[in-house]
C-alpha cells in the first residue's frame, strides 16, 4: 500500500483528500505545518508528499528545503499545493525543491494522475539502465548515493534537477527534445508547462555555468563536457 503524507492546516482540506486517497488504496498520514511534516517523513519514509504552501510555525518552501537537505529524505516527490497562483510562488516553491506545483482549487483526478505518475516515475528511475557514475572531471554524479560534485565541490540538487542532469549527461552533447525530457523526466500524461522545464534548466545553469546546458532553440538541450582549467593546460 503506498504511503501519502498529505501537510495541510485546512482541516476541511485534510478531510477531503484523505477520504478520496483511501479511496485509491492510499495510507494517508497527516500533518498540520512544516515541522509535523518533517517529523512525520522521518518517521514513516512516505512514497509521496503533499505539502500546502502558507502553513504556521513553518510553511512549505522551508519544510521542503528541509526536507531536500535530508540525506534520507531528499528522494522522496513533493508536490506543492497553494492558492497563490502568481509567477513567483510558483517559482519559488519549485526553487525550493518542490517536484510539482498545483495551484488550489484542484481537481481530485488531476491530482491523484500527478501523484501516481510522480511514484511511478521515482520507481522507473531507480530502475534505469544508466550507469551508477558519471565523471568527466569536471562533474562526478552518483546515482545511488545521490551525490553530484562539480569541480571538487558538493552540489545540491533537488529530485527533478538531479534527474534532468542525469538524463542530460547520460548522453553528452547528443540533443534531447522537449518532448523527450517531458516524457522521460515528468511523464507524458502529467501536464507540464514549458517554464517548468525552464526553471529547472535555469538553476541547473546556475549552479554549473550557462555553458555546460546549451538550448538549441526550437529543438531542446543538450549537456557540453567542458574541460577543466588543469586539462586545458596539460593540454597546451
Amino acid at each position: 500500500m503506498k504511503k501519502i503524507l498529505i501537510a495541510d492546516d485546512d482541516i476541511e482540506i485534510q478531510t477531503f483528500l484523505t477520504y478520496n486517497f483511501e479511496k485509491e488504496g492510499f495510507r494517508v498520514h497527516k500533518a498540520s505545518n512544516g515541522e509535523e511534516a518533517i517529523e512525520k517523513a522521518r518517521l514513516i519514509k512516505p512514497d509521496i508528499i503533499l505539502m500546502d504552501l502558507m502553513m504556521p510555525i513553518m510553511d512549505g518552501i522551508e519544510a521542503v528545503f528541509q526536507l531536500k537537505k535530508d540525506d534520507a529524505l531528499k528522494g522522496i516527490p513533493v508536490v506543492m499545493i497553494s492558492a497563490r497562483s502568481e509567477d513567483y510562488s510558483i517559482i519559488a516553491g519549485l526553487d525550493g525543491g518542490a517536484d510539482d506545483y498545483l495551484v488550489k482549487p484542484v481537481r481530485f483526478k488531476v491530482l491523484l494522475k500527478k501523484i501516481e505518475s510522480l511514484i511511478r516515475r521515482k520507481s522507473t528511475l531507480s530502475k534505469t539502465q544508466l550507469q551508477d557514475e558519471y565523471d568527466d572531471e569536471r562533474l562526478y554524479i552518483n546515482r545511488k548515493s545521490h551525490e553530484v560534485r562539480f569541480d571538487g565541490e558538493k552540489v545540491e540538487l533537488a529530485n527533478k534537477e538531479f534527474d534532468l542532469v542525469s538524463l542530460l549527461v547520460s548522453q553528452p552533447e547528443r540533443v534531447f527534445t522537449r518532448e523527450e525530457i517531458l516524457d522521460k523526466i515528468w511523464n507524458r500524461e502529467v501536464l507540464v508547462g514549458e517554464r517548468t522545464i525552464d526553471v529547472h534548466v535555469r538553476k541547473l545553469r546556475s549552479k554549473f555555468g550557462r555553458e555546460f546546458i546549451k538550448t538549441i532553440n526550437g529543438v531542446g538541450y543538450k549537456y557540453i563536457v567542458m574541460a577543466s582549467e588543469q586539462q586545458k593546460t596539460n593540454k597546451n
